[in-house]
């Protein structure tokens, strides 16, 4: 394994090096030649590069990338939606509708010239192709074509397993340490466990039957499973691990596991007595949450196709092989989604690629977690799409004694200049679930650690108050308020050292009670050790 790694590390490097010598030699021309063609002003620079350079002994290579329509749907009116449902369904029938009225002409155009391999999207008005330099010339050439972006292979940026040096346990029972930490355990003593609240999660994938989650996942009831409108994979091709459109969910990396773990994570059957808190592994937030899952990386790598399908299928989950377009479901939506991935620049995605995705996202009502990264200690860290982006509720990773951990990016934003992370939870030494061969737990650390922490704490507020489904500036808002202020010297953008909120904590370190007690006089009621 680790040699084949290597010998695909000096396949992309020899590409990378092919590709370099490739931009040099268009600027060369281009510099000859007189100003570019206007259409090239519409191609994204690496696309143009990757595919005019001649690889593999290719004389007209092909390559992936997206075509962006210029005509996109408004959805300002989702906002005086109310009900999750409701927004969600004006938000898919809005988004579906541009579609289908205006990629026709393009589909055509694509068919006409025997290109086979196209996917339409309506999460924004785009279309996935793979094609040669002729095809690109053609969509960048169409007036009703905005840009064509690259669909680069995106490795996911973990940190080694294993616990860090001076690590102490300190719970002093089966719930784990992160989640005392925040107190998520002593709102389940309140009566809230995530009940009624759906999480998504895209990632490596799930080992769906594990101990820990097994209950959880939406698609079990028990006896037997229905994996339709519960897992979709958005990737199309098979591993050692996984096979193509993997009709179950599966997990060739451990990394989703593991992030889904931190979120609903549990292995007492919820009706056994002195459950979640009397679980061997006690390791989840949000233990009586559901759970669906998308796939959207093949063994570590993703690219922004794949995070796009997997966007698309939580605002409206659809059937196993079913229609994108016609077959989703937004009453089968997750309230949050988790996301412990980043799509970086310098692996050539453009900063801009999935801002529409996201802003569509948030507007069907779903609160959209994101992990800042870990590419600290230094300022403007917060680089990679999508954590940068103002639609996203951005995370970075603290240690048992509310330290930022020295990997976590830190802000401010490098796509806008805005204040990122937005908070910070724990993510050093979390112990999870891990899929390896036989079912087990394993700890891990970063930011993609800290992250579901807070997707498993909007379960926990939903569930104590289901109005607020769908309100997503105003869940942001709740945990912005009651997180535990933090604060530091290292000054990042403008921040002075007793600032609140800041670009390395955001506005501090989530607490799963206070937003509980925030809002309702039931803490009147509860004894003042708990308060």
């Amino acid at each position: 394994m680790v040699n084949g790694k290597l010998l695909m590390v000096n396949g992309w490097a020899a590409r990378l090096v092919k590709i370099v010598g490739a931009v040099f030699l268009l600027l060369f021309l281009v510099q000859q030649a007189g100003a570019e063609p206007e259409w090239q002003r519409k191609v994204d620079p690496f696309l143009l590069a990757e595919v005019q350079a001649t690889l593999d002994g290719e004389d007209a290579p092909q390559t992936e990338f997206l075509v962006r329509l210029a005509v996109q749907a408004d959805l300002s009116a989702a906002a005086e939606i109310a009900d999750k449902t409701a927004k969600g369904t004006y938000v898919y029938e809005q988004l579906t509708a541009v579609a289908q009225q205006t990629q026709a002409p393009l589909l055509a155009q694509l068919a006409a010239m025997g290109v086979e391999a196209v996917r339409p999207f309506w999460i924004t008005n785009m279309v996935w192709v793979r094609g040669n330099l002729d095809t690109i010339a053609m969509m960048a050439q169409r007036s009703d074509v905005a840009y064509l972006y690259a669909n680069p292979r995106v490795t996911l940026d973990v940190l080694p397993d294993g616990p860090e040096v001076g690590f102490s346990e300190t719970a002093v029972s089966a719930i784990e340490w992160n989640i005392s930490h925040i107190r998520a355990d002593l709102v389940w003593d309140i009566g809230f466990t995530g009940q009624g609240v759906v999480i998504g999660g895209q990632d490596t994938g799930y080992d769906w039957d594990h101990p820990a989650l097994i209950n959880q996942y939406r698609g079990w009831d028990g006896s037997s499973a229905d994996h339709n409108f519960n897992w979709h994979d958005a990737i199309h091709a098979s591993n050692a691990d996984c096979p193509a459109d993997s009709p179950q969910p599966c997990d060739d990396y451990t990394h989703g596991t593991h992030t889904m773990g931190i979120m609903v994570g549990n292995d007492l059957a919820p009706t056994a007595d002195g459950w979640p808190s009397a679980a061997a592994n006690a390791i989840g937030v949000a233990p009586g949450a559901q759970w669906i899952g998308c796939r959207n990386m093949n063994d570590g790598d993703g690219t922004p196709e794949s995070y796009t399908e997997c966007y698309e299928w939580f605002v409206a989950p659809y059937p196993l092989g079913g229609n994108p377009m016609t077959d989703g479901d937004p009453s089968k939506a997750p309230h949050v989604i988790n996301n412990s991935w980043g799509c970086p620049p310098s692996e050539n995605c453009l900063p801009d690629s999935l801002e529409a995705v996201v802003n569509n996202v948030r507007a069907a009502g779903i609160v959209t977690v994101h992990s800042a990264g870990n590419e600290g200690s230094l300022c403007n860290t917060v680089q990679n799409p999508a954590a940068t982006y103002p639609a996203s509720f951005t995370v970075g990773s603290t240690d048992i004694n509310d330290n930022i951990a020295a990997t976590s990016s830190r802000g401010p934003s490098t796509f806008d200049g805005g204040l990122k992370p937005d908070i910070t939870a724990p993510g050093v030494n979390i112990k999870s679930a891990i899929p390896v061969g036989i079912f087990s737990y394993g700890t891990k650390s970063g930011t993609s650690m800290a992250g579901p922490h807070v997707a498993g704490l909007v379960a926990l507020l939903i569930s104590a108050n289901p109005s607020l489904a769908g309100d997503v500036d105003a869940i942001e808002a709740i945990l912005r308020e009651t997180a535990v202020p933090l604060t530091t010297s290292q000054g990042c953008g403008s921040d002075g050292p007793t600032d609140v909120p800041n670009n390395v904590y955001g506005y501090g370190r989530i607490d799963a009670l206070a937003p509980i007690l925030e809002q309702f006089p039931l803490k009147l009621y509860l004894p003042f050790s708990v308060r």
